[in-house]
């Protein structure tokens, strides 16, 4: 059913990761996910979820965005991007392009001039999606257990107001990126953002989850920051800033 989507939530709070990070910013968690990546910190939208008319999610966020402030809503400048109308608008999961949909929905949130940002897996065609939506797109590392599901088709397709995510927890994934985003030019093409793999509190594993591959040794925060500084990547090394805000495995934050 194109008219609706299964949703885990939806709320207003401050982005947390890409080069958005602190800005308000409404997120819809759509529910399900193909993927089973080791250190997924979003489990409980595998399953949970209820499915809501796409109208009905489009009156949800209208309702949170004109309340922002309490009156009109401001137009900002980010460096390097433009102006953009507060909130923004993020689609994560879950993989938001899994549900048939989920594209036209975010193609109608562009028309009523919101900034849409997607949080896909980078296992699924984002070519589908309006030029006007803002695609951060994971590539898996070797750690996640998924690497194999990388579709290297879209790389092609990846714009300037495009952003690439890799999420290392190993010595493994680092050598794996470096070569990744040198092999395919990825920071002549977008911002490439590298993240760290934040360990799960109990509440937050799941048994479905892959496991890390053998033989992997872990890589700290701090490492991980020094092998970019030494090795002059040109990435944006980021940290969730909403975990260092609220409770790490808190919901609706």
């Amino acid at each position: 059913m194109s008219g609706t989507q299964v949703v885990n939530e939806i709320y207003l709070s401050l982005q947390g990761e890409s080069t958005f990070a602190g800005l308000p910013c409404v997120f819809v968690r759509l529910t399900a996910c193909n993927l089973r990546c080791s250190y997924c910190d979003t489990a409980y939208a595998f399953t949970e979820g209820k499915r809501r008319e796409s109208d009905e999610i489009r009156g949800k966020i209208q309702e949170l965005a004109t309340s922002y402030d309490g009156g009109p809503l401001p137009i900002v400048p980010v460096p390097g991007a433009g102006s953009h109308r507060l909130p923004l608008v993020e689609f994560t999961g879950g993989e938001p392009l899994l549900q048939p949909g989920s594209a036209d929905l975010m193609r109608r949130l562009c028309d009523d001039g919101f900034t849409v940002l997607v949080e896909t897996s980078g296992a699924h065609d984002i070519s589908v999606l309006d030029p006007r939506v803002r695609r951060i797109m994971d590539l898996k590392a070797p750690s996640s257990g998924e690497v194999a599901r990388n579709r290297w088709e879209n790389l092609r397709d990846l714009r300037a107001t495009d952003e690439v995510k890799l999420v290392l927890g190993t010595n493994e994934d680092y050598a794996w990126a470096r070569e990744t985003i040198s092999a395919h030019g990825l920071a002549a093409v977008c911002p490439v953002l590298v993240s760290w793999v934040a360990p799960l509190s109990e509440a937050q594993r799941n048994p479905t989850l892959k496991p890390v591959p053998e033989g992997h040794v872990p890589i700290s925060r701090r490492e991980l920051a020094d092998r970019i500084i030494a090795d002059r990547l040109p990435v944006r090394f980021q940290l969730q800033m909403h975990k260092f805000v609220w409770a790490a495995d808190a919901r609706g934050v």
